[in-house]
């Protein structure tokens, strides 16, 4: 008999960004490997509602055919950058999902549920006693260490409620999948035993993503691009001062973003009359891997705080996947990663000016940018391919499947 799985996860395809990507992922490759996979997930709203009415991000036709996808309506139909009413919102989703399980006269052998947020891992957690199935907790972010990290959260009560419901989901969950090694030291600091639990799984990309694309027809000018979400935790004023530097320099910058700053960044560059700027909207995933593939840098930020050494950003797998080098104002594991592998250049002291030398020293040098682009794809090829990693998943499956 097949190997019936239940996924809960608030983020599932056609949303944009690297949450929805992963989950989708996972579901069409464990369905070609043979398992019964039923989906339980809400109305795609991030980064909002509204855009998911273009035909362009309905363009995965196996997942829109199928019958074993539940997705729930919800009331709050705006994806808002009020942490509070983020909360809400998450509380919603979670009561809606624990009605459906509590109700659902299905059987499942696992029920692989992803967190953040940790609602909904919750909600995989009354499931495993709902269904008596094994627990696989996917863990992409730390909650609460991700809200501390933003600055905006200061409220003690709710961080110490967090922590102990992540820690119950831990002790709880029969397996734990982790989408950056750099977690590893989070779940040790915890307890030892939690080690024995962890399996690390990054987010990746497909081999069809990897085909050389044909080149643009500017050569003269060097291409940079900013793709993703301009939140809490990416750091808004690093993108601001790198576009205007970039200006000066006459190099392009492409930012296809979403996100709480988005529309501060988009007023800044108007306001700075910014002409090599080049503003984008979200768009479904291979046209925006075709549109990093025309540029020649891929730009990463985030927020300096300790929280965040341990997050591998999922546009970084994007940029590689298009064989962009990567400059990027990071610390810890990401930027470790990048300069070992020798597929970018990082600061971890913030400074713009460090990073625009960086871009400029890949512009003069077009070979060092060609053995870059070149370690690029083959780090991906070998270390982030779906293909080869759902393996890993596979095989743990079958083994707790079996007891």
């Amino acid at each position: 008999m097949k190997v019936k799985i239940l996924m809960i996860t608030q983020n599932f395809y056609p949303e944009i960004g690297s949450a929805g990507n992963r989950m989708k992922n996972m579901f069409l490759m464990l369905k070609q490997k043979g398992y019964h996979v039923e989906v339980l997930t809400t109305e795609p709203t991030y980064p909002s509602r509204e855009i998911y009415s273009q035909d362009c991000f309905w363009n995965e036709q196996e997942i829109d055919s199928d019958q074993n996808i539940t997705r729930l309506s919800v009331q709050n139909k705006r994806y808002s950058s009020s942490l509070f009413s983020r909360l809400f919102y998450y509380l919603e989703i979670m009561l809606k999902m624990f009605f459906y399980v509590t109700k659902d006269k299905n059987k499942y052998d696992i029920v692989f549920v992803t967190s953040p947020p940790i609602f909904v891992a919750f909600v995989g957690l009354v499931a495993k006693y709902r269904y008596k199935a094994k627990l696989l907790l996917d863990i992409r972010d730390l909650w609460p260490e991700s809200l501390k990290g933003v600055g905006v959260f200061h409220h003690s009560w709710v961080i110490w409620l967090f922590e102990k419901m992540e820690s119950a989901l831990y002790r709880k969950a029969d397996h734990i999948i982790i989408n950056s090694e750099g977690f590893r030291n989070h779940f040790k600091k915890k307890s030892e035993d939690l080690m024995k639990k962890l399996m690390f799984l990054p987010n990746a990309a497909r081999k069809n993503e990897m085909v050389l694309r044909e080149g643009r027809q500017d050569t003269l000018k060097f291409h940079v691009v900013y793709a993703g979400n301009i939140g809490l935790a990416q750091d808004v004023t690093i993108l601001k001062q790198l576009a205007e530097k970039l200006d000066l320099h006459n190099i392009s910058l492409t930012v296809i973003s979403y996100g709480v700053h988005k529309q501060n960044f988009a007023d800044f560059v108007h306001r700075h009359d910014l002409k090599n700027v080049n503003l984008l909207k979200p768009m479904g995933r291979q046209d925006c891997l075709n549109r990093m593939a025309l540029c020649d840098v891929g730009i990463a930020t985030l927020n300096n705080s300790n929280v965040f050494e341990t997050v591998l950003p999922g546009k970084i797998i994007d940029y590689l996947t298009c064989r962009l080098p990567v400059v990027a104002s990071l610390s810890g594991y990401p930027k470790n990663m990048i300069e070992n592998e020798k597929i970018g250049f990082v600061t971890n002291s913030q400074s713009v000016d460090e990073m625009v030398d960086y871009i400029l020293k890949l512009h003069h040098n077009p070979e060092l940018l060609r053995v870059m682009k070149s370690n690029c794809g083959k780090f991906i090829e070998k270390n982030f391919l779906w293909e080869n990693n759902i393996n890993k998943l596979t095989n743990l499956i079958d083994k707790l499947a079996k007891g």
